[in-house]
């Protein structure tokens, strides 16, 4: 049986290095692995989707709606935005934080953390909310919100905490692999 994992941002968040590192942690389990990124203006803030299956009766890379088993959000309204993909008992992974779009400066409408969230648990009740900004504070980096995102999904137990540790000791440079253990490990 596969597990579907979406994960969802803006440019410059992580998003495709936890889609990799999910992967990789996979691959070390010995699973099949299918994965896709829509980046789109990524480098602008733009939206960011990663999609990885893992299970070897997935046969596209691509999550169809209502399917994911999880979706790990780096920003509350990029989880409101691809909630559709969420199956029924599905779980929300999401970063408190909001970042408003370049649009709403041009338009002058903004939203808040509280609006999305109430949004996401209005409409499923599995979510997860990680106050990455007093992490990252805590820990003395804003660069790690991937991992900490990674191991609040690791707590669920869809995603193996020791496989995603490894998959950083591979991927990630050696001068931030204990920063973002301690990330991943952080509760």
């Amino acid at each position: 049986m596969s597990k579907n994992i979406l994960i969802c941002g803006v440019g410059g968040q992580g998003t495709v290095l936890a889609a990799k590192l999910v992967s990789q942690a996979a691959v070390r389990k010995g699973e099949a692995v299918l994965s896709a990124e829509t980046i789109g203006m990524a480098q602008r803030g733009g939206s960011v989707t990663s999609h990885v299956r893992i299970g070897s009766d997935a046969y596209s890379p691509l999550i169809p709606k209502g399917l994911a088993d999880i979706i790990i959000a780096f920003e509350a309204a990029e989880a409101v935005r691809n909630l559709d993909y969420l199956k029924k008992d599905g779980m929300v992974i999401v970063n408190a934080k909001v970042v408003q779009p370049v649009t709403a400066s041009l338009t002058g409408k903004t939203f808040s953390e509280d609006e999305m969230i109430s949004a996401l648990k209005d409409r499923t009740p599995n979510v997860t909310c990680v106050d990455t900004d007093k992490a990252c504070a805590e820990l003395g980096s804003p660069k790690i919100v991937n991992t900490l995102l990674l191991g609040a999904a690791c707590r669920t137990g869809i995603i193996s905490m020791n496989a995603i540790e490894e998959a950083i000791k591979l991927m990630v440079k050696p001068a931030f692999q204990e920063l973002n253990i301690k990330a991943l490990h952080y509760n």
